[in-house]
């Protein structure tokens, strides 16, 4: 268990996030709740995940699980922003997985207004790596 957060751990089930702390930890904060026996995530490889993404000790912002559809992207060469890009290598197919991301490796200063992310926002994801391509 975390001593910055409690995440529920039903893979493939939407997640519930308790904030335990009002600052987040510095940097990339990886932490896997479930660990999958799958194939492991590396740079250039496609994947499939369900993710919750929420604003640190703030709003939900978007999750795939509402949709029924995971997202598909690949890993490590900047379709998604640099903490999942980073976070996720080495994480096992079949595992969920905590990302805390800083400012600096998500949205940065600008933030998405739009999605209510402001400029300076440490972003959580928790993510299910459904399949790994």
């Amino acid at each position: 268990m975390s001593e910055f957060l409690n995440v529920s751990e039903n893979f493939m089930r939407k997640p519930t996030i308790e904030f335990l702390t009002e600052e987040p930890p510095a940097g990339l904060h990886i932490e896997v709740i479930r660990e999958g026996a799958g194939e492991p995530i590396q740079a250039g490889k496609q994947i499939e995940a369900h993710y919750l993404g929420q604003v640190w000790n703030g709003n939900i912002f978007d999750n795939s699980y509402d949709r029924g559809q995971p997202l598909s992207f690949t890993v490590g060469i900047g379709m998604v922003i640099q903490g999942w890009d980073e976070g996720l290598i080495g994480i096992r197919e079949g595992s969920r997985v905590v990302l805390s991301i800083p400012s600096e490796m998500g949205y940065g200063a600008a933030g998405v207004p739009q999605a209510g992310i402001r400029g300076g926002d440490t972003l959580v994801f928790v993510t299910d790596v459904v399949r790994v391509k």
